[in-house]
């Protein structure tokens, strides 16, 4: 046995070496136990990480550390934990409400208020074209929700759009007795977009005050509502329609009017924001942005400057301030772990207040005192801490087991791979087939997604694989993920690598580690196999039809065929539009290239999808039978953009089953 073990390891060295220029960051090892069924993998969740903290007030916090049981703590006494019973929480109001008791809410395309115990209309909609408080801009721009309560609970501030001009699409709804078309209104790249503007409902007039925007042209954006803390003012981000610029602006909450313009920003790819501003007194806020040092950071904005608090090259996420220090998660220790620092306001050296390797999920109780931690590492099921804010404590309070007990794990890989440029490392995570013999050969199937807002790799359990691909390990196949530029948590330069070209870069990077894979005397670089949904659907099919002698088998899900099909806000961020930029919409355009096709593909689609809608894989498949190319085809009719719930088996067996049948 030891002679074998021996043999087995002195070839899995040599094989490293084919993995020179790579850097292997770590290992998690294999453990025998039995095999994940489709169900379990999917839809009952088996060997997903499940311990969790919450708060219950300022000095007490629940646990679980995924057996099903709660606990409760102090952050006096942490280590004595008692039972918990969750119960079952009162009615829950109907509506939200703001400081002085006073309540919204939307329903349908209207918004109402409630004040002494009565509704009322603060918004009625009378016209389908018409949206008072509810999605706007398709959720783009950091847009949570179509109203912002002012601190003192007396004004909220709401948005309204008028969809009129933009133009219907139709979904099917196949469960009336004869089916009928179910219009959504979708602004299409290039096409009439929707007019916003935002009003100001005071409870004590009764009035709505109308701000006065008129920054750009009509179809602008305006994001990221933010009040000042006395409640006389509002704030908003405006963002001309090509997204190249954007004004943060003063309005009067009184009576609307303008008052200035704070700052401004401007790049020729793309400005993008995503989060409001934080106030730190009655005049100062921080605000971020990545448009000013190449990354994520945030400002100090006052009267007199513009101060960078976090000078890091690195993203950060604000978190919270309290007067003294503002704090932040932050990707400055490696871009796959995620930390918790604190930095003066008056600026000075941050410090860290996480500790060890991994991912760390912050909460932070109420009086902004302490932080709940849950932690992992790619061998490192969830951890839980309760830390202080000051950095002189943190305890831990509770650990998860091995979610994969009693199942077969196989051996994962974390590592980086340099990008196609040279310029960065992308990052990977490779699984192993079970009982991996490296004399053999396998085939690999690589999973992809790719797109803007996308981290696949990240220094978490099992280096955030889903189970989905530890039974396909399990099945025999390896199993590669890898990010590439265009996607998040790098700084600007690597996520606007895809400017004007989508799919260009996330390819080139993506050969780079599959190439690197096929050289692999375990590899059988004949049968490698690729599958996405959404971006990773038109990931999927670029890759196909790109390098279709590398490709033999493909999986596309709802899958973007050409950008100028994509809506306004998403597609024109990163495309521009037809008019613009002719040359790169012939260049990602997927039908085009359906010719180049030459391995076995299948596309699966909701076929009520209102994020890519149906247009794109029908026509995609439409070119394939005009020009005699063997494509298959499963739409999922009632499914949306994904296919959930115990449907999603029946998905992924259907995809799992078309890698066993062709690769």
């Amino acid at each position: 046995m030891k002679r074998q073990i021996l043999l087995l390891a002195g070839v899995l060295l040599a094989c490293s070496l084919a993995w020179a220029q790579n850097k292997v960051i770590d290992v998690r090892d294999s453990h025998s136990g039995k095999d994940l069924t489709m169900e379990e993998a999917i839809y009952k969740g088996v060997g997903y990480a499940r311990a969790r903290a919450v708060w219950l007030d300022e000095g007490r916090f629940a646990l679980s550390e995924g057996t099903g049981e709660f606990f409760q703590g102090t952050v006096s006494d942490p280590l004595s934990l008692t039972p918990y019973k969750v119960e079952g929480g009162a009615r829950p109001d109907r509506f939200d409400r703001g400081a002085a008791g006073y309540g919204v809410r939307t329903e349908g395309d209207s918004f109402y208020g409630e004040k002494d115990g009565k509704e009322f209309a603060i918004g009625l909609s009378e016209d389908r074209n018409i949206v008072y408080g509810g999605t706007m801009m398709r959720n783009e721009f950091g847009f949570y929700k179509g109203y912002e309560w002012a601190p003192d609970g007396l004004q909220v501030a709401f948005y309204k759009k008028d969809q009129s001009r933009v133009t219907d699409f139709p979904l099917l709804n196949i469960r009336t007795r004869t089916g009928e078309l179910e219009l959504i209104k979708y602004p299409m790249n290039g096409m009439d977009s929707e007019l916003l503007s935002v009003g100001v409902y005071n409870f004590e007039t009764g009035a709505t005050a109308w701000l006065d925007v008129t920054d750009f042209t009509e179809e602008r954006y305006i994001t990221n509502l933010s009040w000042s803390p006395d409640s006389r003012y509002l704030y908003a981000q405006v963002l001309d329609r090509e997204q190249h610029h954007m004004h943060l602006n003063q309005y009067s909450a009184a009576d609307g009017s303008f008052v200035r313009t704070v700052l401004t920003e401007e790049n020729d790819a793309w400005v993008e924001p995503q989060n409001p501003i934080w106030f730190v007194n009655e005049t100062d806020f921080i605000y971020r942005t990545d448009n000013r040092d190449g990354y994520k950071n945030l400002y100090l904005i006052d009267a007199r400057r513009i101060k960078r608090l976090t000078a890091v090259d690195a993203d950060v996420e604000y978190v919270c301030h309290d007067g003294k220090y503002v704090y932040y998660t932050s990707a400055q220790v490696s871009p796959v772990e995620n930390h918790l620092f604190r930095v003066p306001l008056k600026g000075g050296k941050a410090q860290q207040l996480t500790r060890g390797r991994g991912w760390h999920d912050i909460q932070v109780s109420g009086d902004g005192k302490w932080f709940l931690d849950r932690v992992s590492n790619l061998n490192l099921p969830a951890q839980l801490y309760l830390g202080s804010m000051d950095g002189k404590q943190y305890t831990g309070i509770g650990s998860q087991r091995d979610p994969l007990e009693g199942y077969a794990s196989c051996r994962v890989e974390l590592g980086t791979v340099p990008s196609a440029d040279g310029l960065y490392e992308n990052y990977y995570r490779l699984i192993y087939p079970k009982d991996f013999n490296p004399s053999k050969k396998y085939p690999v199937v690589v999973y992809v997604y790719g797109g803007p807002h996308s981290q696949q790799v990240q220094d978490t359990w099992l280096a955030s694989a889903g189970m989905w691909e530890m039974l396909m390990a399990q099945k025999g196949y390896i199993v590669y993920v890898q990010d590439n530029r265009g996607t998040s948590n790098r700084g600007a330069a690597f996520e606007k690598a895809i400017n004007r070209q989508c799919g260009k870069a996330e390819m080139e990077d993506q050969m780079v580690g599959i190439n690197r894979l096929r050289s692999l005397p375990y590899v059988d670089a004949s049968r490698i196999g690729v599958h996405g949904w959404s971006y990773g659907g038109f990931m999927t099919i670029s890759l196909m039809t790109t390098y279709p002698d590398v490709f033999k088998v493909g999986v596309a899900g709802g899958p973007v065929i050409d950008w100028k099909w994509y809506e306004v806000m998403y597609g024109e961020r990163y495309m521009d539009n037809t008019e613009t930029n002719p040359e790169g919409f012939a260049a990602t355009s997927l039908i085009g290239k359906a010719p180049q096709l030459k391995g076995k593909l299948l596309i699966c689609q909701g076929a009520v999808d209102d994020t890519v809608v149906w247009e794109h894989s029908l026509s995609f498949i439409q070119e394939c039978i005009d020009r005699l190319i063997p494509v298959d085809y499963f739409p999922y009719p009632t499914a949306p953009h994904n296919v959930h719930g115990r449907n999603r088996i029946h998905l992924m067996d259907k995809v799992t089953q078309y890698f066993e049948d062709y690769l």
